[in-house]
This record gives structure tokens, C-alpha cells and sequence, in this order.
């Protein structure tokens, strides 16, 4: 043996012997701190009451702030739709006029996709389990994550303010597609635009803030033993959605800028050469279509933003009340970040209408198939979970089991769409409308209320009701079955979408009347459901039967704490 390796032998010898007369404290007042291991975070200590519930850096605290803004939000894209439904079912009464029924379909599309959804998954779930199931005693920087909250508050503000400027919100639909978005003859063409955009751009620097930290407090921020292979799935679905939105969001945020300069400045980003209403535009040599790529390359991503957390969420909810770990834990953590991967290479299947090239049509429809590989893993996987499992028929089951129901529905309408022969003709049909609410209304909303009845007893030490949750629950799943299965009916008979009147017409094959009576009154039952569940909610927090420290007997790290930090 030579001498110079016995002499890194004996320099490391000495190495290790220092550092144990550190730890067996000769040296007063160090503490040591193993190598690639943080020191234990601070947390944060509130002074007042307005930094305990406003200005919190408690990321609990923050996210119950996100869940409370996005559900009052979504609550008044809620009220749009009844709007909608009322007038498309009573068409002679005039309701709504034309420009109106418009921009409620634009904000009604924005709050319930964005402002609800993305934001209740990502910044409520998000904020109040990352911590708790990694181990992390909070985020990873506290006062990032506050004003990741107050810049989204900011934004719904700007949204909300477009209903109350000259000419209304804007009536583009909720795509934005221009040159439609800004040219005089839209509703809100002016300023509703316009406040449209911005908070869209403020909403996405908010959210890039937040996202950094939900990433870095997985990654640096866990439990001495949390690997990452151990984490929950609802962790890992948190975790890709976060990545998708940090790479999608600025194709959204590009073209936000692009079309407020396009707007307000006269630039021709979007804007081709045009005659609008007997009047040539100074605007040229802009591409209609180069906005359409960058709202897609955001928009089948953000698809899966939301669908990855819901996916994550209900596999824990199916493993906990089953009784048994999720099977295939490794493949489904694989299937997750397969189908973000893939979400990238799927975007122009929005666009086979556009008149692009058939080759890239075929290319885009493959991907499209493909995708419903690692989702019809996760599927595969649930089904083999419950399988000869304990099933406790728990509020949070039920609302799994819809879920997959729910899921799978509106995938197989999917697979309808991702071909280019069939979805031309069913393109702009009721028959979309009804597999995306499918898939991004009713399915993921089927999580958050699984969610909360899952959750409850750990925020507030209480249990929801039973009674009352399982009429919420079978109203809200048969009801919105009863809202969108008479849908694709609607749209195999050719029943067009984004009218706000719709008769007996010699183009459509049958008469489709009765069925928008039918959906608009199955639509009201099914609001009137939600106003129960939040009077479950409101009710049960004051003064619902207490909980055990741990009812679901699951045994994930939030539930096992000894005491919430």
C-alpha cells in the first residue's frame, strides 16, 4: 500500500474523530449539522391578527386564503352559466343579449379554468399538504409564498373589474382568439380586453413565484427519510403540474403581452390586414394562428396542471379508504411525469379546424392516442387497488369512484376528438362542450369535493355531515350526468356551440328544444346541491361532531403528526 493513500486513510481517520468531539459537545454552543442536511427552518410567529389571517406567511394559512378567493370566484363563474343555460332554454324570453350571453360564456370558460381550478389545486391543496406530507415545517420561503397569494388576489381583482368598465368584459371567448378580441364589433374590445390580459400576466408572475417554492420545498425541504420515492402521489402530481405550469405559462404570458401591445399600441403581432366594418385597419403582416399555437402550447398543458393534482389526490383517497398501499406506486409515479412529458407534443389537436397541413394533423393525433397510455395505467392501477381491498363507502370514496367514472366518460369522448375525421365535424358541436366539462369541470371537481371530505378533520378537528354529504354527493354526480350526457346527444345531431339562441333549424336532424329545458333545470338542482355543501361546510366547522386525531386511520405524515406545525 502506498504511503499517500495511507495518508488520506489517516487524514480521514482525523476528520471523523473531530467531529465527533463536536457532537459529543467539547465545543459548547456548536451544534452539528451532518453534511447535505439543512438545519431545522424557523417558523413563523404572527404579532397580530392581521398577520396571522392577512398577511400570514403560514403556508396552512395561505392556502385556506387560495381555496377561499377561488371558490368565491368560481361561485360567480357559477352563477354565469345559470345565466347561459336560462337563456339557451328559454330563448324567446331574451334573458341575455347577444354581446352579454357572449362575455359571460368568455368569463365563465376564464374563472372556472384558471381561477378556480388551477388556482384551488396548485395554491390551496398545494400550500396545505406540500409541508405537512414532505415533512418541511413550512415552504421554503415563507414570504414569497405570501405574495404569490396577494398577486393572485390582484389578479381576480382585474378580472372581476371588466364587468364594471365601459363596455363590459371582454366576448372573444374564453381562447381570447384574435383578431375577433380587439377588433371594434367584439363586446369589451376596449378596456375589457385589455384588464383581461393583464391579470392573466399578473396571475402567471404570482404563480411563478409560488410554483418555484413548491418545487424547491419538495426537493431541498423534506423529512430526514422522505425519499422522493416515498413520497405521496399527491406530492408527485403537485410536483409535475408545478413544472408544467413554469413551462407552459409564458407561452400564455408571450402572447398576453403580444395582443395587449397589438391592442393599445397598434403593433400587428396577431393582426393581419383586414377590412372591419367597411374600414381598412392599419394593422399587417400579423398571424392569427401564431396565437393560436401559444394559447394551445399553455392550454392542453394546462389540462393536465389540473389534472395531475387530481390524479395525485385520489389515488391517496383510493388507498387510504381501500385499506391497502396503491399498487404499482413506482409505475405510477412514472405514468405522472409520462404524461406531463407528453402534454408538450399534443397541443395542435385544438387546432385540426385551422387548416393545417393533414401530416402534421396525423402526428398530432398520434401523440394524442398515445397520451392515453400512462393515463389508462393510472386507471389500470386504481381498478387493481380496489381490488380485494377493505372499501370503507367513506364520503372521500365515493367521490373517487365518481371520479373514475367521470374520468373515463369523458376520456373515451376524448379518444372521438384526437382523430382528425372524427373531430372535424364534431369540432364546434355541443359535443366538445360536453366532453370538456367532462374531463375539466365535472371530473376534477369531483377531486376537490373528495378533498375536503377527506381533509376537514385535519383543518378544523371536525367531521363534515353524512347526511348532508351524501346528498350533495349523489345530486352533484347523477345530476351532471343529467347536464352533459343529453350534450353529446346535442352534438351528433349537429347542435352548434357559442350561439345564444338556438331553434329547430332544417340543418339540425332533430329537434334538441326540450333537451336544453331539460339541462338548464338539471343544471339549477345540481347549483342548489353546492349551496347544501356549503352550508355542510359552514355548519360543520362551528359546531360538527369532533374527529379523532386520525378517523381515515391513513397513514401518510399529515395525519401522524403529533402536533400540526
Amino acid at each position: 500500500m502506498s504511503d499517500e493513500f495511507e495518508h488520506k486513510i489517516e487524514t480521514k481517520a482525523d476528520t471523523i474523530a473531530d467531529a465527533g468531539s463536536v457532537t459529543s459537545g467539547s465545543t459548547a454552543g456548536i451544534d452539528y449539522v451532518p453534511a447535505h442536511e439543512r438545519p431545522d427552518q424557523e417558523l413563523y410567529h404572527s404579532h397580530s391578527w392581521w398577520t396571522t389571517y392577512v398577511f400570514s406567511q403560514d403556508a396552512k394559512y395561505i392556502g385556506i386564503q387560495y381555496a377561499f378567493t377561488a371558490i368565491g370566484t368560481g361561485l360567480i363563474g357559477l352563477v354565469l352559466s345559470w345565466m347561459m343555460r336560462l337563456q339557451l332554454a328559454f330563448p324567446g324570453l331574451g334573458i341575455l343579449e347577444p354581446s352579454a350571453y357572449y362575455q359571460f360564456v368568455t368569463m365563465h370558460g376564464m374563472i372556472m379554468v384558471i381561477y378556480l381550478l388551477t388556482a384551488l389545486f396548485l395554491g390551496g391543496f398545494g400550500n396545505l399538504l406540500i409541508p405537512l406530507m414532505c415533512g418541511a415545517r413550512d415552504m421554503a420561503f415563507p414570504y414569497v409564498n405570501m405574495v404569490s397569494y396577494w398577486a393572485f388576489l390582484l389578479a381576480v381583482i382585474i378580472l372581476l373589474a371588466s364587468f364594471f368598465v365601459p363596455g363590459g368584459p371582454t366576448g372573444a371567448g374564453w381562447t381570447l382568439y384574435p383578431p375577433q378580441a380587439i377588433t371594434s364589433g367584439t363586446p369589451g374590445s376596449s378596456a375589457g380586453i385589455v384588464l383581461m390580459l393583464i391579470s392573466l400576466c399578473v396571475f402567471v408572475a404570482g404563480f411563478t413565484m409560488g410554483g418555484l417554492n413548491y418545487i424547491i420545498t419538495m426537493l431541498q425541504s423534506r423529512a430526514r427519510g422522505m425519499t422522493l420515492m416515498r413520497l405521496p402521489l399527491t406530492c408527485w402530481g403537485i410536483f409535475t403540474a408545478t413544472v408544467l405550469a413554469l413551462l407552459a405559462f409564458p407561452a400564455l404570458l408571450v402572447g398576453c403581452i403580444m395582443m395587449t401591445l397589438d391592442s393599445l399600441l397598434g403593433t400587428s403581432f396577431f393582426m393581419p390586414a383586414m377590412i372591419s366594418m367597411g374600414e381598412h385597419l392599419s394593422y399587417d403582416g400579423g398571424s392569427p394562428l401564431l396565437f393560436q399555437h401559444l394559447f394551445w402550447f399553455f392550454g392542453h398543458p394546462e389540462v393536465y396542471i389540473i389534472a395531475l393534482p387530481a390524479f395525485g389526490i385520489i389515488s391517496d383517497l383510493i388507498s387510504v379508504h381501500a385499506r391497502k398501499n396503491i399498487f404499482g406506486y413506482r409505475m405510477m409515479v412514472w405514468a405522472i411525469v409520462g404524461i406531463g412529458a407528453l402534454s408538450f407534443f399534443v397541443w395542435a389537436h385544438h387546432m385540426y379546424v385551422s387548416g393545417m397541413t393533414p401530416w402534421f394533423g396525423y402526428f398530432f393525433a398520434t401523440t394524442t392516442l398515445i397520451i392515453a397510455v400512462p393515463t389508462a395505467i393510472k386507471v389500470y392501477n386504481w381498478v387493481l387497488t380496489l381490488w380485494r381491498g377493505n372499501i370503507q363507502l367513506t364520503l372521500p370514496m365515493l367521490f373517487s369512484l365518481a371520479f373514475i367514472v367521470t374520468f373515463v366518460n369523458g376520456g373515451l369522448t376524448g379518444i372521438f376528438l384526437g382523430n382528425v375525421t372524427v373531430d372535424v365535424p364534431l369540432s364546434d358541436t355541443y359535443f366538445v362542450v360536453a366532453h370538456f366539462h367532462m374531463v375539466m369541470g365535472i371530473a376534477p371537481i369531483l377531486v376537490v369535493f373528495g378533498a375536503i371530505y377527506h381533509w376537514f378533520p385535519l383543518i378544523t378537528g371536525r367531521m363534515l355531515h353524512e347526511g348532508m354529504g351524501k346528498i350533495h354527493f349523489w345530486v352533484t354526480f347523477l345530476g351532471s350526468y343529467a347536464i352533459y350526457f343529453p350534450m353529446h346527444y346535442q352534438g351528433f345531431v349537429g347542435v352548434p356551440r357559442r350561439y345564444f339562441e338556438i331553434y329547430d333549424s332544417p340543418y339540425i336532424a332533430t329537434s334538441t328544444l326540450h333537451l336544453n329545458v331539460f339541462i338548464t333545470i338539471a343544471a339549477l338542482i345540481v347549483g342548489a346541491a353546492q349551496l347544501v355543501f356549503l352550508f355542510n361546510l359552514i355548519y360543520s366547522a362551528r359546531a360538527g361532531e369532533k374527529s379523532e386525531k386520525n378517523p381515515w386511520k391513513a397513514n401518510s405524515l399529515e395525519w401522524l403528526t403529533p402536533e400540526m406545525p
